[in-house]
């Protein structure tokens, strides 16, 4: 079994999210592109929502207050999906869905 060892910092650049895809851009000039039914939350969030994110710390990671959905850079780098229970999910739509109605 190998492990991913990273020989430069992965810093967050710029974030962008479409209806089907998570684009970052990392400041070494590289662009991941994530399918968005990854992150459960973002595909359901509005597209107001999707743009309201911020970097966190020294760009490790990418965070969206509205959604309570954090990413870390590593983990899109190491092809990780959203770590969130589908029971957990379902309760956070159930929420999402009472406080719109």
């Amino acid at each position: 079994m190998s492990t991913l060892t990273l020989e430069t910092e992965l810093i967050v650049n710029q974030v962008t999210v479409s209806d089907e895809k998570l684009i970052v851009d990392l400041v070494d000039g590289r662009s991941l592109s994530i399918p968005l039914t990854w992150y459960p939350r973002l595909m359901h969030a509005s597209p107001q929502e999707r743009q309201n994110w911020q970097i966190l710390g020294d760009g490790y990671a990418i965070e969206w207050i509205d959604i309570d959905e954090h990413i870390g850079v590593e983990g899109l780098l190491a092809g990780r999906r959203s770590g969130e229970s589908q029971h957990s999910f379902e309760r956070w739509l159930a929420t999402r869905s009472a406080s719109t109605s």
